[in-house]
């Protein structure tokens, strides 16, 4: 072979080695990236690069919303509040690890976010609750960089539709909407089982019922309620308090209890040693109460902690729907429905550790 034919080989050569470069796949080259656009409760369009691997959620409520569709494996770091007593928040006592992830604020009601420890976290993006607005939310998503979502429990905070967009947004930027639509069908199977017990009850068969020491920032005595009280609502019982005209919470003169004198009487167990404390101040008042002299005090679990618990709230519903129509509900053991509730949406049967806090459900003496 002279050099010109040996040149003209290689040359050849070259070309056939550069074409399969060419075409082999470049396994250094980076994936290509997605995002996933998402409108908050806020109306707010944000953007998420996906899929997240890393996750926060900051403010009342945020991180039990969370933790129902997606648990905490993805949760980086978690405001002081959630490293004291999870008492009262099932999500908490369910997944104690919490306390040991990185501080990223404060946290508590009242409380503002904290740019600087969010970023060092590292996380793909921050839920928030809606004490953020519009114009908060972009604030912080400017001074951190990641994108910032918006959730919301709604104007009743128990059982408002709101709650379930809020679900829907977090499973859609998790990349989890199978089980954020299985956590909102099991929510409203179980508010439609309740409507569907009570729909035939008749209303001479209905007692007058009030719940008192509602919590609300705090605990509070026995003149603390609610009208429109949403467990009473769902199961169309006869709230004393909806003569008021009010929804949400209610403060009462003792004087206005004893003239409604309702037949039932549910005390909300995390104010139940403040109703102790004014039954043995005025206890010939409080005697003069027909569901007192009856027996027919209720304790119920507190669902209000750091905005509402739906689980125990909707434990505590099945539980009341026990007490005030017994036939319709003969098939329920509230302690196995309020476990079946907690396992379903927290991962774990926590009633006992509930009761152990405050009682659990059952009769109420005041002496």
């Amino acid at each position: 072979m002279n050099k010109k034919t040996a040149a003209g080989f290689l040359s050849l050569l070259l070309i056939f080695v550069f074409c399969l470069a060419g075409c082999s796949p470049n396994k250094t080259q980076a994936p290509e990236s997605k995002t996933v656009t998402v409108t908050d409760m806020a109306g707010r369009q944000v953007v998420i690069p996906t899929p997240v691997n890393q996750a926060v959620a900051i403010g009342p409520g945020s991180l039990r919303l969370y933790c129902y569709v997606n648990g905490i494996e993805k949760i980086v770091g978690v405001e002081n509040f959630e490293k004291n007593n999870p008492t009262g928040r099932p999500y908490a006592l369910a997944n104690p690890d919490l306390k040991n992830l990185p501080v990223i604020g404060t946290g508590g009601p009242n409380s503002s976010p904290d740019a600087e420890k969010l970023v060092e976290v590292k996380p793909g993006v921050i839920f928030c609750d809606s004490s953020l607005d519009k114009a908060a939310a972009d604030s912080l998503q400017s001074k951190t960089g990641i994108p910032v979502i918006v959730l919301s429990y709604g104007s009743l905070g128990t059982f408002d539709n709101t709650i379930f967009d809020s679900l829907a947004i977090i499973g859609q930027v998790m990349g989890e909407e199978k089980r954020a639509q299985e956590v909102i069908d099991y929510i409203k199977n179980c508010q439609q089982d309740l409507r569907d017990r009570v729909k035939d009850v008749a209303e001479e068969e209905k007692p007058t019922v009030y719940v008192g020491a509602m919590g609300m920032k705090g605990s509070h005595g026995i003149q603390s309620t609610q009208a429109k009280y949403p467990p009473f609502v769902l199961l169309r019982a006869k709230n004393v308090v909806d003569e008021t005209g009010k929804t949400g919470s209610v403060n009462i003169d003792l004087e206005k209890l004893i003239q409604w004198n309702p037949d039932k009487i549910f005390i909300d167990e995390a104010g139940y040693d403040l109703v102790q404390q004014d039954f043995k101040k005025n206890p010939v008042v409080y005697k003069s109460l027909t569901a007192i002299k009856n027996g027919e005090v209720y304790g119920q679990m507190p669902f209000n902690f750091y905005t509402s618990n739906i689980d125990t709230a909707l434990a505590d519903t099945y539980y009341i729907g026990k007490i005030l129509y017994p036939k319709h509900f003969k098939d329920v053991d509230p302690v196995k429905k309020a476990d079946e509730i907690y396992t379903y949406l927290v991962g774990k049967p926590i009633y006992a550790e509930m009761a152990r806090d405050f009682g659990g459900f059952g009769k109420l003496t005041l002496d």
